[in-house]
C-alpha cells in the first residue's frame, strides 16, 4: 500500500498550478474518528494539526501549509489537535 505523501510548505505557484485555490473546504473541530479513502485524496491545509495512523502503521503529523495526499484503500485513525481548516479534491 502507498503511504502518504507530505510536500511541507509548497509554492503558490504549485498550489495555484493544482488548482487548490478552487477546491472545497472541510472543517474539523479538535477530535478522534477513524477514516477509510475510498479514493485517493490530496489536500492543502489552511489552518489546524493533525496525527493521522494508518492501521498498523506510523502516526504521522501533518497541519497548517501541508499539501498532503492519502491513497485510496487506506485505513487510518484521524486525532485532530488543533481545529482543521483544508482545501481537498478526491481523484
Amino acid at each position: 500500500m502507498a503511504d502518504i505523501r507530505i510536500e511541507h510548505q509548497p509554492e503558490e505557484s504549485h498550489l495555484k498550478a493544482l488548482g487548490v485555490p478552487n477546491w472545497s473546504i472541510w472543517t474539523k473541530e479538535a477530535s478522534e474518528f477513524p477514516w477509510t479513502y475510498e479514493e485517493t485524496e490530496t489536500c492543502y491545509f489552511l489552518e489546524g494539526e493533525v496525527e493521522v495512523t494508518p492501521e498498523g502503521g506510523t502516526p504521522v503529523t501533518m497541519g497548517q501549509g501541508d499539501l498532503v495526499t492519502f491513497p485510496a484503500g487506506m485505513s487510518c485513525t484521524w486525532k485532530i489537535r488543533r481545529d482543521v481548516r483544508k482545501h481537498y479534491r478526491f481523484e
